[in-house]
């Protein structure tokens, strides 16, 4: 299969027309190179909080309850387009209010299927700025999702960081990690963190990233990044380990073929069988001495 994965840009739309014109020419644009996942960043629906005007956009708790009143529609919109063009979206994260949790917004991704079905992952660990000022509130649980092409895992910006998070998804041939890093240190958190999780769990990890600046808001005024696909660096995968990858805060689609079969293929007679071996592990990281060296 083809995926195509983003390096988006925020802009300043001021209405829904406009907004739904960008999504679909998004989409439009990767399925008539024949992507059959497309994979949006981290807080890419941010864009919709200009839709309530510069001063709700400008206002950090105005823009979350903006966006989260317009995901309904913007789940709409990514769903008939998955539908039509027949793909799987992984849409830009937004906060969501979501009562059956509490009062404080969750950051979701939401994922579409060309046959009409939809899911969702909510980010697990916050970063600091998540906690303090967004007041951002960890979703849950760990989802695996089985579809046509294969078991899609989501482990949103952060989340791609920490590898018992990975572990617990070690039967997704796909990790997407969607992303919004505000300075390039922190892409390459994400990025390393999403290569780790491929070489644990002999997967394909595909990064998206939030490109340019957005003034107008300040969840994401500052944007770095590209897009990636990522595998072991194993049989039948590239030495790098690196499937394809964008050009530094360029926006538009990275492309990469990726085969189901050279994953089954790595994780039952790679060079290393890192995924089975994992185990091994278990009572040797609990008992550490320590001894003086003389």
């Amino acid at each position: 299969m083809k995926i195509a994965t983003a390096a988006y840009p925020l802009d300043p739309l001021t209405n829904w027309a406009d907004y739904a014109a960008k999504i679909t020419d998004w989409v439009s644009d990767a399925g008539q190179n024949g992507a059959r996942l497309l994979v949006f960043p981290e807080y890419a629906a941010m864009e919709l909080a200009m839709l309530a005007g510069a001063d709700v956009a400008g206002d950090l708790e105005a823009s979350l309850h903006a966006v989260s009143d317009r995901m309904a529609d913007a789940n709409d919109l990514h769903a008939d387009l998955a539908v039509k063009h027949g793909l799987h979206i992984l849409s830009g994260s937004a906060p969501v209010f979501d009562p059956s949790i509490g009062d404080r917004p969750v950051n979701r991704a939401h994922l579409f299927s060309p046959s009409g079905g939809r899911g969702y992952q909510d980010k697990q660990i916050m970063t600091r700025y998540e906690r303090d000022p967004m007041r951002m509130a960890s979703g849950g649980p760990l989802r695996l999702f089985e579809t046509s092409l294969g078991k899609i895992a989501i482990l949103t910006c952060y989340d791609s960081e920490f590898p018992l998070l990975g572990r617990a998804l070690s039967d997704a041939d796909l990790i997407l990690a969607p992303s919004c890093t505000e300075a390039l240190s922190g892409y390459w958190r994400v990025r390393i963190g999403a290569m780790a999780r491929a070489l644990e769990n002999q997967c394909v990890s595909v990064m998206a990233s939030l490109v340019g600046p957005a003034p107008w808001n300040e969840v994401a005024d500052m944007n770095t990044g590209m897009g990636g696909v990522f595998s072991p660096p194993d049989a039948g995968f590239p030495d790098t380990g690196i499937l394809a990858e964008g050009t530094l805060n360029k926006p538009g689609w990275t492309y990469a073929d990726v085969d189901l079969e050279a994953i089954a293929h790595v994780r039952a007679d790679g060079w290393v069988l890192g995924r089975t071996h994992w185990v091994e592990q278990s009572g040797r990281d609990s008992h550490v001495t320590s001894e003086p060296l003389r």
